[in-house]
């Protein structure tokens, strides 16, 4: 498979970097750490914009950057979008399209259908200090399309805006992806985000990479600052079955067991990835019986960790009586693991209290 491959290592100012990670050129990779742990630095030399003599950036076995080579960034192929849009305030909507369509090489990304995917008709004739914050995205994303890129870098593209427009331009960003074929790599410090849009994580602090993989299996990781988070959570691959009408009841299928949530979420056979918080999920050592609790999957405990200032212990599950099934994370009280004395291998019906469709896949 085709991989972004990244050695970044020297100064920025007075702030090091050293972070070197190899992700698929395919789907969404979320960069994410906490404020000043060098994600925007590393999306930047990425880009070209800026360069560090002790760099290597490759793409699809295209040499970015190498000891002896630098491509600049016109030539990388790369579509930018920042977190304040950058429209050029002289024209209307339809010119900052316009203008990045001159600039392009020749492609399969086309005027129309960059209006139509993203609903831009409407506002072609709109200055752009007219738009709201959640269009301003839109059209910056519009033009980055019409660049042509083999690659989009999006530098925290929702931070300034409301619930409502976070949730349209997510909506908007996944469709592109899977629909252009389109790989990205997003910048974010919200975990929540990036566990409803990111394929591949790769977590950064004080400029260095301290874990990366599929997003799964790095939410999951006990050895890794995620899992001791106040708002620890997991994502599950999940298909829908039916929907029943009668109970209001949407059936799931997630590793060969059933789960059920309220509501109509999505047609038969659309594949969907929940949210679930790790202090959502219980743990018995028999079926629970006569609760209201919908979702009692049977898994098997792979590790614990103790958080000894918290006085909870935090639980690596697998679903599945065997352990074959997908990663979850528990968070329980320590009494609790050591009344009911839980030990790694063993087999336990989990209590799922609540489920959060963060989307189709």
């Amino acid at each position: 498979m085709s991989s972004l491959d990244v050695s970044l290592a020297g100064k920025i100012g007075r702030f090091e970097l050293a972070a070197s990670f190899t992700t698929p050129a395919a789907g969404i990779t979320g960069l994410f750490g906490p404020s000043g742990s060098g994600k925007t630095s590393a999306l930047r030399c990425i880009a070209g914009l800026t360069r560090l003599p002790q760099a290597r950036v490759s793409f699809e076995q295209t040499h970015w950057q190498t000891n002896t080579g630098f491509i600049p960034p016109e030539q990388r192929g790369v579509g930018l979008v920042f977190q304040d849009g950058a429209l050029f305030p002289h024209l209307d909507v339809r010119g900052n399209l316009a203008y990045a369509q001159r600039r392009a090489p020749a492609g399969r990304i086309s005027f129309d259908a960059v209006v139509e995917m993203l609903d831009l008709a409407p506002l072609l004739s709109r200055k752009t200090s007219n738009l709201s914050g959640g269009e301003r995205q839109r059209v910056a994303i519009a033009r980055a399309l019409l660049a042509q890129p083999r690659l989009m870098l999006l530098d925290e593209p929702v931070s300034a805006l409301d619930q409502n427009a976070r949730d349209e331009i997510i909506a908007a960003l996944l469709r592109l992806s899977t629909e252009l074929g389109l790989p990205m790599l997003y910048v974010s410090h919200d975990l929540a985000e990036l566990a409803r849009i990111a394929d591949h994580l790769v977590l950064l602090t004080q400029g260095r990479v301290i874990g990366a993989g599929p997003t799964s299996a790095i939410l999951a990781d006990l050895s890794l600052p995620l899992a001791s988070l106040p708002h620890a959570l997991s994502v599950l691959q999940a298909q829908v079955l039916n929907y029943d009408h009668a109970s209001g009841i949407t059936r799931l299928a997630i590793d060969r067991q059933e789960w059920l949530i309220p509501g109509q979420i999505a047609p038969h056979q659309t594949e969907c990835r929940l949210r679930v918080i790790a202090s959502d999920v219980g743990m018995s050592r028999t079926a629970p019986v006569d609760t209201t609790i919908l979702n009692m999957p049977i898994a098997r405990i792979m590790a614990a960790a103790p958080m000894l200032e918290t006085g909870q212990v935090n639980v690596l599950l697998r679903l599945g009586e065997a352990g074959a099934g997908q990663r979850l994370l528990a968070r329980i009280s320590r009494k609790s693991w050591e009344s009911l004395n839980f030990r790694p291998g063993e087999p336990v019906h989990l209590l799922i209290k609540g489920v959060g469709l963060v989307g189709p896949d």
